[in-house]
């Protein structure tokens, strides 16, 4: 199905850009989503998941363009380890160059980045124009919401909106790397 310009997609955009936090899903999990820069929102997501803001956030965009600011100052080489398709999803950690939200990066030195071809991931960030937050849906210590009845049984009263599809999938959450040390991180 083509999630493009669907009303749920935009709908789930439009809650996002209002600061809401949304539930959608991805390539082996659901996710929790917001927009990165508003502190609020993010908060609310630590509070619901009961995890400590100094662990970090990934970012999940639909295109490289969507990254560029998160990119600057990478040498192309890493640029286009970056950009590579792979079979599995992967979340890269990027130097962080000061773009990203302290509230995002933790308390670390990078910025943990992932391009997704999940098509509801996908459209949601084009319909809301650029990377959202991505966390697991589930509260810190059990195990990630892989439906959507789950997301609604951990955290319904906290949602703005829960966006349509089902995960892809995936056996394992996403595979995380230090893109200039290609050191594993969390296998995938």
């Amino acid at each position: 199905m083509d999630w493009n310009g669907h009303v749920e997609i935009t709908r789930a955009a439009s809650v996002i850009a209002d600061g809401g936090v949304i539930a959608y899903p991805s390539e082996a999990v659901w996710g929790l989503g917001c927009d990165p820069f508003r502190e609020a929102a993010v908060n609310k997501i630590l509070e619901i998941k009961q995890r400590p803001v100094s662990k970090g956030l990934i970012l999940i965009g639909s295109s490289l363009d969507g990254f560029y600011s998160y990119l600057v100052g990478l040498e192309p080489k890493y640029r286009r380890l970056f950009s590579i398709p792979r079979s599995q999803p992967t979340t890269w950690l990027v130097p962080d160059n000061g773009f990203a939200p302290r509230w995002i990066v933790g308390n670390h030195a990078t910025v943990a980045l992932r391009l997704s071809s999940h098509p509801v991931v996908a459209a949601l960030c084009n319909s809301f124009g650029g990377p959202i937050v991505s966390t697991s849906a589930n509260p810190q210590g059990l195990p990630a919401a892989t439906t959507q009845t789950k997301v609604e049984e951990y955290f319904a009263a906290n949602l703005g909106f829960c966006a349509p599809g089902e995960v892809a999938g995936a056996s394992r959450e996403s595979e995380i790397i230090n893109l200039l040390t290609g050191e594993v991180i969390r296998p995938g």
